[in-house]
């Protein structure tokens, strides 16, 4: 992680804290192996959003999950989602994508918010052996970064985002003096190539 990058994720980190951990008791934390969000069980400790190492696109990640849960799912450990670990199938794989569409798509709002390049994820890193021969696992991207690319469209357009996920953008626009976020020229299938 470059100079940079540790000063923009602590930047993001404090952002949320400022935002967030007081109107909604809840802190973000770097260093976990996997990404985790825990929900407390007292007043006085808050929920936990964990973020992978110290990694920037993890913590954006992560945050975009927690925008999007609504208020029982952020009572839940990891709000609930269903996860099945790399080495998907096909199907299992169309099913984690369909529910990774928004959460991507808010996270590349941020990073264009913040400042850092975003790359889309299928999370499936052995899945190109695995389903080579079922399905082109390069058509399966497109049809999911296209998927990512209408998402982001519809919310540059309408603005109508999770309202925390619009406080965290506006929060982001502010602290990084960023372009606007919302403009669609960011929002190319060729960015995600």
């Amino acid at each position: 992680m470059t100079n940079s990058e540790q000063y923009r994720l602590q930047m993001i980190i404090q952002l949320f804290h400022s935002l967030f951990l007081d109107g909604e008791n809840t802190q973000l934390i770097g260093g976990a192996d996997e990404p985790l969000y825990i929900p407390s069980i007292s007043k006085n400790k808050p929920h936990q959003l964990l973020f992978r190492e110290n990694f920037l696109s993890s913590a954006l990640h992560e945050i975009a999950h927690w925008c999007i849960a609504g208020k029982k799912r952020r009572l839940q450990q990891d709000f609930g989602y269903w996860y099945e670990p790399d080495g998907r199938t096909v199907v299992q794989q169309a099913h984690f994508e369909s529910v990774e569409v928004k959460p991507q798509a808010l996270e590349w709002l941020f990073s264009n918010a913040c400042g850092q390049k975003f790359t889309p994820s299928s999370d499936n890193l052995s899945a190109d052996n695995l389903n080579a021969s079922a399905q082109d696992p390069k058509a399966v991207d497109k049809v999911f970064n296209q998927a990512l690319v209408k998402q982001a469209t519809h919310w540059c357009q309408t603005q109508q985002l999770p309202p925390r996920a619009k406080l965290f953008i506006d929060g982001l626009k502010k602290q990084f003096d960023s372009a606007d976020p919302f403009n669609l020229e960011y929002y190319q299938l060729s960015y995600l190539d």
